[in-house]
């Protein structure tokens, strides 16, 4: 069962719905989001504030989801990301900017790129009014993005990512959790141990004036060790935080990260994440429909693509058989970034299965381990009614 404090934590940042934005206060900050980094400022009573800290915005689903936990075996890479947010590799993902001058646009052009010399991804950037990533410029916002494919389930007139500020460490650094990447600070195996009555303490005051809840959230809780994959922890990651001495009991303060580091590069590119450069319609399995095909994850952090054709509108259902855990993907019509459903356990057991009705076109179904640590056989198969 998840810990309280978690649930009560995530709870408090529901305070004004998903897709309304929240007034700025006086200070010019927003409690749910504010800026990658953190730093210190001094007020008229010589006690230290807090500016610009970063959260990646959750989803209500998964705010109200309890996490399975595990003890996951040894032998992961380090940087963190949450389990079933990844795009399928090889995607091009498409990118508006909503707003921002020229010069914000060129800005973000030039540096976002950067994780896609080592992650098998693409950027787009265009006016395509059904782009996957709306970016924003909003100096009263602050920083912030979703996560991953969390990004598929907004409205589209609705912001994904905001710039309330521009250099090349909050550019690549909400980029990284556009592209499935969390905190490197809330890494199961981090090595922070935090002072959390001086956490709570400058956090609670100005400019943030958070609730001990949203600071549990927000920072001092770390993610359970099945919610995400790799759990080394990175001082060098270009997701971590600027720290004060202040804040933790153990190592100081964290330096502010301008550059992917050389993990950063490692873990995206690898297995774990977005291996190769293979666009995802080449290395797409085909099942007919009507048809079953037995599969196998057979290393850990693999996932498989399979593509079937509708060509006539019907209620179809994907569904995987045996004893292996599994989570499924949908998306098409003719697309592999256009997010139609998700499942994990809907179907027998552990078993994951999806029942849609679906127009005439190419789909794609993404079978992954839930367990990234693990491998095993099952069977795929796609039904017309």
């Amino acid at each position: 069962i998840a810990d309280a404090a978690i649930v009560a934590g995530v709870a408090g940042l529901l305070m004004d719905g998903l897709f309304e934005r929240r007034e700025a206060d006086k200070q010019g900050t927003w409690p749910g989001a504010a800026g990658r980094r953190l730093r210190t400022i001094r007020g008229n009573d010589d006690m230290p504030q807090t500016s610009k800290i970063c959260f990646d915005r959750v989803l209500p689903q998964d705010l109200r989801r309890l996490q399975r936990l595990a003890s996951l075996p040894g032998g992961r890479t380090r940087a963190i990301s949450p389990m079933g947010k990844q795009w399928i590799n090889g995607s091009t993902i498409r990118i508006r900017f909503m707003e921002g001058t020229q010069a914000q646009h060129d800005l973000v052009r030039d540096i976002a790129p950067l994780w896609t010399e080592h992650a098998n991804l693409n950027f787009e950037f265009g006016d395509d009014p059904t782009a996957q990533i709306r970016v924003t410029f909003d100096a009263d916002d602050g920083a912030w993005s979703y996560v991953g494919t969390d990004n598929l389930n907004l409205p589209l007139h609705a912001a994904t990512l905001n710039l309330g500020w521009q250099d090349r460490g909050v550019i690549l650094h909400e980029f990284g959790h556009m592209i499935g990447l969390s905190h490197e600070h809330q890494n199961p195996d981090g090595g922070i141990v935090w002072n959390e009555e001086a956490v709570i303490r400058d956090l609670k005051g100005r400019p943030n004036y958070w609730d001990e809840a949203t600071i549990r959230h927000n920072v001092l809780n770390k993610y359970a060790a099945d919610q995400v994959m790799g759990t080394n922890f990175d001082p060098q990651s270009i997701m971590l935080y600027e720290f004060p001495d202040s804040w933790t009991q153990n190592m100081g303060a964290t330096h502010e990260n301008d550059e992917l580091s050389s993990l950063d590069e490692m873990f995206v590119q690898s297995d774990r994440m977005y291996p190769g450069r293979q666009a995802p319609e080449d290395r797409a399995t085909d099942i007919p429909v009507a048809a079953a095909l037995a599969a196998e994850i057979s290393q850990a952090g693999e996932e498989d693509l399979y593509r079937f054709g509708v060509s006539t509108a019907a209620q179809h259902v994907i569904e995987t058989s045996g004893s292996t855990d599994v989570v499924m993907s949908l998306f098409g019509p003719d697309s592999v970034t256009n997010l139609l459903a998700q499942d994990d356990d809907g179907g027998s057991g552990t078993n994951a299965r999806i029942s849609a009705f679906l127009e005439p076109g190419s789909y794609y179904a993404r079978v992954r381990h839930y367990n990234p640590q693990s491998s095993g056989e099952y069977r795929i198969r796609v039904s017309a009614y």
